[in-house]
Order: structure tokens, then sequence, then C-alpha cells
């Protein structure tokens, strides 16, 4: 192989790697949202005071992924929007 195209495999490499570390950080800490939203949930539901400050703290982790590409943004859950979920079902 080339010296020049050498390099430019390596440089596809790494920012495929990159880009594996950002969806793969992006899947674990959606999953611990999902818990964190179902913990307030069923609070909700047993009429135990909840927050939801849990849920934001991994959403605002979740939104500095996406500020770099590859994975969306999530949206800010207040305790209206639990309450109102709650309600519906």
């Amino acid at each position: 192989m080339k010296p020049f195209m050498s390099e430019v495999h390596k440089a596809i490499s790494a920012h495929s790697a990159k880009q594996h570390h950002h969806v793969k950080s992006f899947v674990e800490l959606e999953y611990q949202r999902e818990q964190a939203i179902e913990a307030a949930v069923l609070k909700c539901r047993q009429n135990e005071p909840f927050t939801t400050d849990a849920i934001n703290e991994i959403t605002a982790k979740m939104n500095q992924l996406a500020k770099k590409g590859i994975v969306p943004a999530r949206r800010f859950v207040t305790e209206e929007m639990v309450k109102e979920f709650v309600s519906r079902q």
C-alpha cells in the first residue's frame, strides 16, 4: 500500500472508531434514561414524590454527544410530562 493510502486508511479507521464510541455511549445513556423514566413513572403511579433530576442529568449527557453529530438530541422531561403520561394510561 502506498504511504498516502495508509494514512488515509488510518484516518478513516480512527474516525469510524470515534463514531462507534459515540453511538455506544449514546445507547448506554439511552438505557439509563429509560430506567430513570420508568422509576419516575412508577413513583408517580404510586402517588409517591418523584423528580426528573436523574432523567435530565442523563439527557444533558446525551445532548452533549448529539452536539458532536451522529446521535439525536433528547428532550428534557418535566414532572408535568410524567404526570400527564401516567394519567393517560
